[in-house]
C-alpha cells in the first residue's frame, strides 16, 4: 500500500474508494460517522480498453456524479490488473522490483513499480499501478492511498479463513477477468488471475489450477465472488463440475442507502476502506 503526500484540510466523515480496471470503474462514499454506504457507482465498458482512455472515462465519471466532486477525508484507489507478484518477505530485495515481475509480465522502463505488504500472509505484493490514474487522482484530491486488488482479496480471505481447516478456492469474478485465491488452513497456497471470454474459459482456469494444487472437484470447496449470481451461465458450468460452491460475503456491517446487488458483489472495493 502507498501514500502520496499532500495535505487535506477539512474533515468530511467521509471516505472515497475507486476501483480502476482496464475493463470498468467502480465507486464506493462511506460516510464515516454513521457507518453508512452512501453511493456505489459501477460502470462496465463492455471490454478491455487502454490505460489512456481509461483516463478519461475516469475523468467522464467524475463529471457526471456531484457526488464524486465532494471533499473527502480519505480516499483510495484499487488498482484492478494482472501485473502483480507476491514475494516472500523474508527473500524481498527492493533494488529488484523489476526482477519479481518480468517473468510474468512485459515490464517497461518507464514503469513504476508500487509495493503492498501483506502481513497475514508475511509476503510484499509487488505490481505496476496505473500511473496516469494515479496522477490525476492526486491532482484531483490531494493525499491518498492505492493498492492492489489482489492485496484487499488476499487479506480480506485470509481474516475470513483464520480458522479454517480444509482448503477453500475463492474465485472473484470482474468483467471478462477473474482472480483465484486458494488457501489451506489459514495459509495462502495460490494467487493468480485469468482473462476469459466464454464460460467454458471459465470453469477450464478453474480446474487447471485446482488439478495443479492436486484438489479434488468432488471435496474442495468452491467460494464465489463478485460478478456472479446463482444459475448464470457461469454459476452453472462450475456447478457441473465442482460439487461443494457457496457464495462469499464481504463480511462487514455497513449500513446501505444504495445496497449492492448481493452480499458476495463489490467485495474489493468495500473492503478496501
Amino acid at each position: 500500500m502507498a501514500q502520496t503526500s499532500k495535505e487535506l484540510n477539512t474533515l468530511t466523515n467521509k471516505d472515497l474508494s475507486i476501483q480502476i480496471s482496464l475493463s470498468g470503474l467502480s465507486f464506493c462514499i462511506l460516510q464515516r460517522d454513521t457507518n453508512t454506504i452512501s453511493n456505489l457507482t459501477e460502470i462496465n465498458f463492455g471490454k478491455k480498453l487502454n490505460y489512456l482512455v481509461l483516463l478519461d472515462h475516469l475523468k467522464n465519471a467524475l463529471e457526471a456524479n456531484p457526488n464524486l466532486q465532494e471533499t473527502f477525508d480519505n480516499v483510495t484507489v484499487v488498482h484492478d490488473n494482472e501485473i502483480a507478484n507476491l514475494v516472500p518477505m523474508p527473500l524481498f530485495d527492493e533494488d529488484h522490483l523489476a526482477d519479481y515481475l518480468k517473468f510474468n509480465s512485459k515490464i517497461l522502463k518507464s514503469d513504476y513499480i508500487a509495493t503492498d505488504d501483506i502481513v497475514l500472509n508475511d509476503s510484499v505484493n509487488v505490481y505496476v499501478p496505473f500511473t496516469n490514474i494515479n496522477n490525476f487522482v492526486y491532482d484531483t484530491f490531494g493525499e491518498f492511498t492505492f493498492k492492489h486488488v489482489s492485496s484487499v482479496l488476499i487479506e480480506n480471505i485470509l481474516l475470513i479463513e483464520k480458522n479454517a481447516d480444509a482448503p477453500k478456492v475463492y474465485v472473484n469474478v470482474g468483467q471478462n477477468h477473474f482472480e483465484i485465491v486458494v488457501v489451506d488452513k489459514a495459509k495462502l497456497l495460490l494467487y493468480n488471475t485469468f482473462d476469459f471470454t466464454t464460460k467454458e474459459d471459465f470453469i477450464y482456469y478453474i480446474l487447471f489450477t485446482t488439478e495443479q494444487l492436486k484438489l479434488n472437484p468432488e471435496t474442495f470447496q468452491l467460494v464465489l465472488l463478485g460478478e456472479i449470481a446463482e444459475n448464470d451461465e457461469l454459476y452453472n458450468i462450475a456447478y457441473k463440475y465442482i460439487r461443494f460452491i457457496s457464495f462469499g460475503s464481504r463480511n462487514e456491517n455497513y449500513i446501505y442507502t444504495e445496497v449492492p446487488k448481493s452480499n458476495h458483489s463489490n467485495f474489493t472495493l468495500i473492503n478496501s476502506f
